[in-house]
């Protein structure tokens, strides 16, 4: 007989467990979901900051840098005439032009309404009208073109539209142009005028000015490729003895006129300007256009281009370097960013891993009840993996989600893998840890704690690895820097965690030291909370070992961010100081020796946000000999004429070096020697004597009385500052300004008002060094960096107190029953917190230090900081110790520590002890 089949009587093991302990899921998704989204958001803002910095350097490039420009001439005298005529007029050419577009290979893509194509003249032809100006008694050149749609980019200023009369041909003599209205006002040209043009027939080329234009948008390819179609220039004659000009512009011939430049002597050329389209770009398309470029220069696709256009077709410009420069600061960026992205994810990885340990932990008994009751590890391994995807996997994909739609032009494979492999390290780990535990019966009552444990051999030679793997990558990234080769190498950008791990294991190593040293006096005390809680920090579990290891490596990481933040802000802030020499700079150097009026001065001192004024006297290429004595080979230095008092409070203001302003100070005699500070090259020149030296008012004697290497009011290393007052010329030619918050207005304001004098900011010229998306999205990564590192420290000290709470709450209770009073309890958990916590803080501030003291050899910032930054620079752009970063996550987990200490103290005095001391409890 066959028994009926009876339905489970028990619920689903998921939804019960889910029911069961709804607090502990929800806290590991919301964990999930963060570190998910960090890991898909980082490649996510890589590509995006990538991505803008390709379309930025594109669009913001000069359109003779950035535009393709295929040229090719016309056919050879060998064609009849009808056949090289038709190829000059504008059907031919726009359908080469539409062909073009169409073929281009991808990743290129042509923006259509910035590209043009025509005809014009590549050699000068000379003007002998006589109405012309000729500067120099020379008689301009001229270049003739045939532009497409004139009308759609210019407006019409005076006259008409230039146009072709019939059918123009080699043979036609007289054809119309237009002119900009800068070229008129040069050349002296208006409606009306002709100018002849020598052909190879004798007769010439009457061109016909019938109209004046005025560009549309002067800055557009159109006009800005050959700016000569926008605005004359004065070129020098290289063919002159002496320094001569002529004139030279280009006249806009009317509309399917190109036939009549086969008769002149121009050589006319047949052209297409292709303006690439960035919009859409990104930046893994870097490579296939650079790729693609190269190929329309000197490749496959230059034979494209001849099988479509003509046989001497070539193709010039300059996007390969604007992609070269920007793949080098991609390159010079890319491995500094790694480090961050490595520290953060290893640390996040170590929190996830803390976190199975705590719920593993929380189920140990019950998981040790099934495997006594003939649960097999796979099956407990499964119905784990099942409750902890079931939490993970939706947590998962709504940080991807999150990730995606906040940072968006981004790929979607590395935002996928990232927050994958978060969700699968956690649906892992939590089953393998767990199960692997439970492997073998455990004896209840055995110690394990970080006193009495003693390492295996197994562990000895894996801290060994470790300690080389972290000497070999600190000594790689010294040695080689982050700025060789074009890929990051993860070892040498793993260098920061590394010696944060080889810290957490010999502080773990070293931690029961310092307990039984400091029990041995404790235990002579009269009251029993210090030696108790001295010893139930030495009872701590050797498990103790991965919330340290997460501190080390969060705090570590939080300090070298934040010396990568600060050693930006550095190298900015001397680079500016380089740049202007003061807050604020007012010079007439533009214009000569131009000499400040003393009403300036004065209503330059009187503003708001001005603190003091240093007027200087700057000359340049000052002799070091005597007027009579000078040759062009004599050595030159910029000579400072400056108030002592009030120059030596500028570099003070500044925090350059102090200048003695006691020894420079001037006795007033007519032929004294001044006393001068100097710069080490000039000091070397002038040696320890008197020396006369050339200067703007006359000849004056100076002798070294101190050395510098560098000051104010010049970037150069060759300078000379003497007392203004011993100069035959005292007035000064520059004002420098110190204050909080000077007025660029009112600064400008006064210095139009004197005359003509420019004004430099140092904030100004800050801001000018963050020219890319690039720098400014590493910046923001970097500082994201920062947040995250001190945010995980923080939750590894909470995850670590978490795990002991119940053992706490248990001891809590026992001590009660003993007299143990409420404030000391609380005073029993915190002193039971602290050693671990001061540990990881001090041990956090030492290892930060150290990793930044041995890494910043290696570290070049000068690409990140700067704009076009290249290492070897003049301007510092190294990593700094930043106290900020250093001593805020440390002091925070500190006191996060004790915070957490004393709320469970609170919280274990309101409960009852009946549950912590049931009978049989063991724990």
């Amino acid at each position: 007989m066959t028994a009926a089949k009876i339905s489970a009587a028990c619920a689903p093991w998921v939804r019960t467990r889910l029911r069961t302990a709804p607090g502990i899921t929800a806290a590991l998704a919301v964990l999930v979901f963060l570190t998910a989204f960090l890991a898909a958001a980082f490649p996510r803002a890589v590509d995006a900051y990538g991505t803008k910095a390709l379309r930025h350097d594109i669009s913001t490039a000069s359109p003779g840098q950035s535009v393709l420009e295929v040229t090719t001439p016309p056919p050879s005298l060998a064609v009849p005439r009808p056949a090289r005529e038709e190829v000059l007029r504008d059907r031919p050419r726009a359908e080469v032009d539409r062909a073009l577009l169409k073929d281009l290979p991808a990743p290129v893509r042509a923006d259509v309404p910035r590209s043009s194509y025509g005809v014009h003249t590549a050699e000068p032809i000379v003007a002998q009208e006589s109405w012309l100006p000729r500067p120099d008694a020379l008689p301009p050149r001229l270049h003739y073109a045939v532009p497409s749609a004139l009308r759609e980019h210019s407006a019409l200023a005076g006259g008409r539209w230039p146009v072709a009369r019939g059918e123009v041909t080699a043979a036609t003599r007289e054809v119309e142009a237009a002119v900009t209205e800068e070229t008129a006002a040069e050349l002296k040209m208006e409606v009306g005028s002709t100018i002849a043009v020598p052909t190879q027939g004798g007769k010439p080329l009457t061109v016909r000015i019938t109209g004046l234009v005025t560009p549309l948008h002067p800055k557009s390819g159109y006009w800005s490729v050959d700016p000569l179609y926008r605005a004359p220039s004065l070129v020098p004659d290289p063919g002159s003895p002496t320094p001569v000009s002529y004139w030279t512009a280009t006249l806009l011939l009317a509309p399917d006129t190109g036939p009549a430049l086969l008769a002149t002597t121009g050589e006319p050329e047949l052209y297409w300007r292709i303006a690439p389209d960035p919009s859409g770009l990104t930046a893994a398309d870097a490579p296939g256009l650079r790729d693609a470029v190269a190929s329309l220069e000197n490749g496959p696709g230059l034979l494209k281009l001849r099988a479509l256009v003509g046989p001497n077709t070539t193709l010039t410009t300059d996007l390969d370097a604007l992609l070269d420069a920007y793949t080098a600061m991609g390159a010079a960026i890319g491995p500094v960013v790694t480090v961050a992205a490595v520290g953060i994810g290893a640390v996040a990885a170590v929190v996830l891993l803390m976190t199975g340990a705590l719920i593993g932990a929380r189920r140990h008994h019950e998981l040790a009840l099934l495997r006594s009751r003939g649960g097999s590890l796979r099956g407990i391994g499964g119905r784990l993996l099942a409750e902890t995807a079931v939490a993970v996997l939706p947590a998962a994909a709504l940080g991807l989600l999150l990730a995606v739609l906040v940072i968006g032009e981004a790929r979607w494979w590395p935002a996928v893998v990232g927050a994958a492999s978060v969700a699968a390290l956690v649906c892992v780990a939590l089953p393998l840890r767990t199960t692997l535990h439970h492997r073998r019966p455990l004896l209840h009552g055995a110690r394990e704690d970080v006193v009495h444990a003693k390492p295996s051999r197994r562990r000895t030679v894996a801290e060994l690895t470790l300690l080389v793997l972290a000497v070999g990558a600190v000594a790689a990234l010294r040695r080689r820097g982050t700025t060789t080769g074009s890929d990051a190498d993860l070892l040498v950008s793993s260098a920061p965690v590394l010696v944060g791990l080889i810290a957490a294991l010999v502080l773990v190593r070293f931690y029961p030291l310092p307990l039984r040293l400091a029990a041995r006096p404790v235990a002579r005390l009269r009251g029993a909370v210090g030696f108790l809680s001295l010893a139930r920090a030495g009872r701590a579990s050797t498990s103790g070992t991965l919330p340290l290891l997460a501190l080390l490596i969060a705090l570590t990481t939080a300090a070298f961010g934040g010396s990568v933040l600060a050693g930006v802000a550095d190298a900015r802030d001397d680079a500016a100081l380089r740049a202007v020499g003061a807050d604020a700079r007012i010079s007439g150097e533009n214009v000569g020796l131009t000499a400040v009026p003393d009403s300036m001065t004065r209503a330059v001192r009187a503003m708001d946000g001005v603190d003091d004024v240093a007027a200087v006297r700057i000359e340049y290429s000052v002799p070091l000999a005597a007027a009579l004595d000078a040759r062009s080979d004599t050595e030159r230095a910029t000579l400072l004429g400056v108030e002592p008092e009030s120059y030596a409070r500028l570099a003070r203001g500044t925090g350059l070096p102090a200048l003695p302003a006691g020894l420079l100070k001037a006795g007033g005699g007519q032929d004294e020697v001044l006393p001068a500070i100097a710069s080490p090259e000039v000091a070397k020149v002038l040696g320890d004597g008197p020396r006369t030296i050339a200067s703007e008012g006359g000849d004056i004697t100076v002798r070294v009385a101190a050395v510098l290497s560098r000051t104010s009011a010049v970037t150069d290393s060759g300078f000379l500052v003497v007392d203004s007052a011993g100069l035959v010329t005292q007035r000064p030619t520059t004002l420098m300004v110190t204050g909080p918050a000077p007025d660029a207005g009112e600064l400008r304001a006064a210095a139009k008002d004197a005359g003509q004098f420019t004004v430099r900011l140092r904030a100004e010229k800050r801001e000018a060094f963050v020219d890319t998306p690039m720098q400014s999205g590493a910046e923001r990564i970097y500082g994201a960096a920062v947040a995250a590192g001190a945010g995980y420290a923080l939750l590894a000290v909470l995850l670590s107190l978490l795990q002991t709470a119940p053992e706490r709450r248990t001891l809590l209770a026992r001590l009660r029953t003993m007299g143990l009073t409420t404030r000391q309890g609380r005073r029993l958990l915190a002193f039971e917190a602290m050693p671990q916590a001061l540990l990881a803080a001090s041990g956090g501030l030492l290892v930060g230090w150290a990793t930044i003291a041995l890494l910043a050899p290696g570290v070049d910032l000068a690409a990140l900081a700067l704009a076009g930054g290249e290492s070897g620079s003049p301007i510092s752009a190294s990593l700094r110790a930043d106290a900020w970063s250093l001593a805020l996550p440390a002091v925070g987990v500190v006191v996060l520590a004790a915070a957490v200490a004393g709320v469970q103290a609170w919280w274990a005095g309101r409960r009852g002890s009946i549950k912590e001391l049931r009978a049989g409890d063991t724990r």
